[in-house]
């Protein structure tokens, strides 16, 4: 085995060999921009670029002229967003958000909250599924989109995009969908589910950083947004600039890959998931599952591990990359905003790990991690005198804490 273990594939992924066999010639041999229509060298770089839009296309079933090229799922979250409430405000100035989307949604809403937009955050339940009689509640004359993920990107939870869809679609309103999370591994049919617009990010699937896309329909309804990047109108004059050829040719043969292999790769993921689980499962108490018990992503898999601080934990098996339920600020310890709205307390949040599996990983790698966790959290739990409080049966949440 290689160490550190990589178990943190939702931060990123190893490009894929194929990939970057596929990605070299357009680095120094066929170096030509897509936008030179006048000689050879543009022509090929157009030609590959229109292939991988072929591809990506091919992902989530759509026309390959809605695919409009970005730099990643941020910028195609936000220009959706932005997009959108640019160019339909006259028609409305609500929208309706999940209060467990990624922080390239939820900021960019609060932005537009403070630009006199009027922003709803729909509840989730303890699994993290989406409220859809909330949802249905929380519309009014003046919604314009409606913003919910397909798999989360901390605890897996699969939302019924199809429902949503139908949602949208009965009362007239623009369905955005965020599914970097969720790409190659599930999968995602746009005209089926009713998706509107959807974005995707390469580096989640053993593609290269730096490049994305965001699904914009062209009819039924036809979709307009407002670029955020102004200056020479290329994708459809919504997103301007010069394309990133190598990029764009990795980002299509990860499609391709996924594509091909998302069955057999989806249930051996599953696997490696429930390996873990149950191995941490049997071996200690006090162990939760954050997230659906089935309706999840099979490459996601995070756990609250009581009387145990995550920070604590990664120290412990510093050889394992995996990510916590806290993240570090300038001044804070902040727990995952994802677990608080899952309503499992700040500190249940604070010991939280995420696990994410990816096409690299071995059953080996997951014995190795399962053994570690446990060892790591049966020693840190031997130093908690709160854990030998709730061993004795003590109510922690009804103890009144004295400070001398």
């Amino acid at each position: 085995m290689k160490f550190p273990i990589f178990l943190d594939n939702m931060s990123t992924t190893r490009v894929d060999p194929r990939v970057l066999e596929e990605m070299l010639p357009y680095f120094s041999e066929e170096y030509g921009n897509a936008a030179s229509r006048n000689h050879p060298y543009g022509w090929k770089a157009e030609s590959k670029v229109d292939e991988s839009r072929t591809r990506i296309s091919q992902l989530i079933h759509c026309d390959p002229k809605e695919i409009v090229f970005t730099s990643g799922g941020t910028e195609s979250c936000n220009l959706a967003l932005k997009g959108i409430c640019e160019i339909y405000r006259e028609k409305g100035d609500h929208l309706i958000v999940g209060a467990t989307e990624h922080r390239a949604v939820i900021d960019t809403t609060r932005r537009l909250e403070r630009s006199g937009f009027r922003v709803t955050y729909l509840p989730v339940d303890k699994t993290g599924l989406a409220d859809l009689e909330a949802l249905k509640r929380e519309i009014t004359d003046k919604t314009i989109l409606i913003a919910l993920m397909y798999g989360n990107h901390e605890i897996g939870t699969i939302h019924p995009v199809t429902e949503i869809g139908k949602i949208a679609k009965e009362r007239g309103i623009l369905y955005f969908c965020d599914a970097a999370a969720s790409q190659g591994y599930i999968p995602i049919d746009v005209e089926a589910m009713g998706i509107d617009l959807l974005a995707l990010s390469a580096h989640k699937i053993y593609g290269p950083k730096g490049i994305g896309a965001l699904y914009v329909r062209k009819k039924n309804p036809r979709v307009r947004l407002a670029p955020i990047l102004d200056g020479g109108g290329a994708e459809r004059g919504m997103r301007s600039g010069t394309l990133n050829v190598p990029a764009i040719v990795g980002f299509g043969k990860a499609c391709e890959l996924a594509l091909a292999e998302m069955e057999t790769e989806r249930e051996r993921l599953w696997k490696l998931n429930e390996k873990l689980r149950t191995a941490i499962e049997s071996s200690l108490d006090y162990v939760h599952l954050n997230g659906h018990p089935t309706q999840r992503l099979p490459n996601i898999l995070n756990m609250s591990l009581e009387f145990v601080e995550g920070e604590s934990i990664l120290m412990g098996i510093n050889d394992i990359a995996v990510s916590s339920g806290s993240a570090c600020t300038t001044a804070t310890l902040e727990p995952s905003y994802v677990l608080i709205a899952l309503g499992a307390g700040v500190e249940l949040a604070h010991t939280s790990i995420r696990f994410s599996f990816g096409r690299f990983n071995t059953e080996e790698e997951i014995d190795f991690t399962a053994k570690r966790v446990v060892q790591t959290i049966t020693r840190l739990r031997e130093m908690s005198p709160l854990y030998d409080m709730a061993k004795e049966g003590i109510d922690l949440k009804n103890v009144t804490w004295k400070r001398e």
